[in-house]
């Protein structure tokens, strides 16, 4: 009898912080669902009281949730109050349609190809 195939899980949701002189980059990767986005909360957003310019880059997001999406809304939200510019790049085309369906593009501006910054 054949073995069945087995799919190997998703990576959980981790960030990786690089912060520099000018901006922080935080290095998304895994799928930002449910109670992974309080790891957004109690991570990235203390950097925006901290840093003029916060660069959240979604290459190796896999998927995302309405529970995501709300927690970078909460993100852009905060970033604006305190004087933050934050900027969303790399997006995947599955995180990006999420974003265009919810009409929550028009929160940020294109700023390059595939890379928006909150107006």
């Amino acid at each position: 009898m054949p073995e069945a195939e087995t799919s190997v899980p998703e990576p959980q949701f981790t960030i990786e912080v690089e912060r520099g002189p000018e901006l922080t980059v935080v290095h998304c990767r895994g799928r930002l669902l449910g109670a992974a986005t309080n790891v957004v909360q109690s991570e990235v957003k203390p950097l925006l009281a901290s840093n003029r310019r916060v660069v959240l880059d979604l290459t190796h997001l896999t998927r995302m949730d309405s529970m995501g999406l709300g927690a970078i809304v909460g993100l852009a939200v905060s970033a604006k109050r305190a004087g933050c510019q934050l900027e969303l790049i790399n997006l995947g085309k599955q995180i990006r349609q999420l974003f265009a369906i919810t009409n929550l593009l028009t929160l940020f501006e294109p700023a390059g190809d595939n890379t928006f910054r909150i107006i």
